[in-house]
């Protein structure tokens, strides 16, 4: 039996009285927390959900959340974790492409969620699910329903991202690839019954439930949660909760250092933190040691697609190998490779590819993507660009894939050129990354009007954030005569990125340049 809630009832027996989840003033033990999962399985199974159903979650972070994941693991259903800052029409896809038959929402989310034209459960505004009026009340003990037989190769999540096409696409999940990861993190973090993790990141994110997230339930130990991110809320909650590690998006990480130092609450519980999704600067590591000197900071790589984690830099490496994520975890094997799949050798630039058994199987629905994703040998193609030195350490040097990186969130700029393109206004559209000082790259929108047409950058955010998350639209628009192109027609964003680094973009003959 491979369903999340098997742990829970393992905690609840073994340790019951042991701390199992925090949230402000709640605290759960596992015997509480595994009583409220059994009543919210139950609760669901009188609302038809079953083995194989798919249940969306659109929530910021919560017990309930948590609470939802093991009860529809212990249904045998899959969980659908949705961006809350989708906007109504992503949402709709993206529960329709998967083929949700329900969905869990805040109900300040409700507008966006109802987009999917699916059952609809609301949440209160502090995350506690209110299906019948007494859906979490558990005094009458544990409900006892079975749980549904799950296999290894079952699904357990599907979750969807941003890539190189015009559409997200579904990373599926299996309870192999989810273990797997468990298996790798709790032997490089040391995890056990004693850590105390906080959990700031958005738990729709592969970095708020996966790195360590619920593998530190696995093993014993003890979540506390936070609904929202704010950088002294963070330190504080430290502080008073004892807390050991955490996983923080760039972004975050960046806030709570820029804190002045004078009066921050006192942080020395935190033993390490995993703080990666892009190539962190020197500076900000120096930095973090100076304000944490008792703790690692743990750059690292990962993807969706291999449930995240599969580099972690190992401690006492961070200045002898800065500029690198750290090498390999123990149940990944990577390889460079050159575009037809040839291994190169250390020091080497090509594709960064991964193969072992917390990589996923196939992209939901998308026999054509998921070929297009791996080699003939079944190493993954992640469209980032690196090399490993001759001791194995990782080194990112670019990304393939045409993708923006803000705040820790992928942006497809394929998916914004597609939506852009859909103002009567705009012939042509490409969208680039542009450095920024807080969320490390934004969208900026390169357009070639229509004859006749003008627009207005309001009026094209406008258009976008109608269809798009907001974190999504482009934060900048330039008008071009015409967009860069090399002899086969290739829209160059690299040309792009570079005149609109030395404040160029207003050239009006683009066309032809070499790539």
């Amino acid at each position: 039996m491979f369903n999340l809630s098997r742990c829970l009832a393992v905690n609840a027996g073994q340790r019951s009285a042991g701390e199992a989840l925090v949230y402000g003033e709640l605290r759960l033990d596992w015997q509480t927390l595994e009583a409220r999962v059994q009543h919210l399985a139950t609760a669901l199974a009188g609302r038809g959900i079953g083995k194989g159903d798919i249940v969306a979650l659109m929530m910021k972070n919560s017990p309930a959340f948590i609470e939802l994941i093991y009860a529809i693991s212990h249904l045998g259903a899959v969980i659908l974790p949705l961006n809350f800052r989708l906007s109504s029409e992503e949402v709709g896809y993206i529960a329709n492409h998967a083929g949700a038959v329900m969905i869990v929402a805040d109900d300040v989310f409700q507008v966006q969620a109802a987009g999917a034209g699916l059952p609809l459960i609301l949440l209160d505004e502090a995350g506690q699910i209110d299906i019948g009026a007494t859906l979490l009340d558990v005094s009458g003990g544990r409900q006892g329903l079975e749980a549904a037989p799950s296999g290894r190769d079952d699904i357990f999540r599907l979750m969807y991202t941003s890539g190189t096409t015009s559409r997200p696409k579904g990373v599926v999940h299996s309870y192999d690839n989810f273990y797997w990861k468990c298996f790798d993190h709790t032997l490089s973090l040391g995890l056990n019954e004693r850590t105390r993790l906080l959990v700031v990141g958005p738990l729709y994110h592969v970095g708020g439930s996966d790195l360590p997230g619920l593998g530190v339930h696995l093993a014993g130990g003890t979540i506390v949660l936070l609904r929202d991110y704010e950088p002294r809320s963070v330190l504080e909650t430290i502080e008073r909760e004892r807390i050991e590690g955490i996983w923080l998006a760039p972004v975050m990480a960046n806030d709570i250092l820029n804190l002045p130092a004078e009066g921050l609450p006192d942080a020395n519980s935190l033993r390490w933190c995993i703080a990666g999704g892009e190539r962190t600067p020197e500076s900000r590591i120096r930095a973090f040691f100076d304000r944490f000197p008792q703790a690692r900071y743990i750059d690292a790589y990962g993807m969706t697609e291999t449930v995240s984690g599969d580099t972690l830099m190992e401690p006492g490496r961070e200045f002898d190998k800065i500029g690198s994520v750290g090498r390999p975890l123990r149940f990944v094997e990577m390889e460079i490779r050159s575009e037809d799949g040839e291994r190169l050798l250390p020091g080497e630039e090509g594709e960064i590819c991964m193969r072992g058994p917390k990589v996923m199987r196939e992209y939901w629905r998308d026999p054509q993507k998921t070929a297009e994703t791996f080699f003939p040998d079944g190493f993954l193609r992640s469209g980032d660009v690196g090399y490993m030195d001759a001791d194995g350490f990782l080194f990112i040097t670019d990304r393939q894939k045409d993708m923006i990186i803000s705040g820790g969130e992928n942006i497809a700029s394929s998916e914004v050129e597609r939506v852009i393109y859909e103002h009567p206004a705009v012939k042509e559209a490409a969208v680039y990354a542009r450095p920024h000082p807080r969320w490390g790259e934004a969208a900026v929108a390169a357009v070639v009007l229509a004859e006749g047409q003008t627009i207005t950058y309001q009026q094209l955010l406008d258009h976008c954030r109608a269809r798009l998350a907001g974190f999504k639209c482009p934060k900048d628009m330039v008008v071009l005569a015409q967009l860069p192109r090399n002899p086969s027609g290739k829209v160059l964003k690299r040309i792009l990125r570079e005149l609109d680094a030395t404040g160029s973009l207003a050239v009006p003959d683009m066309v032809n340049q070499s790539a």
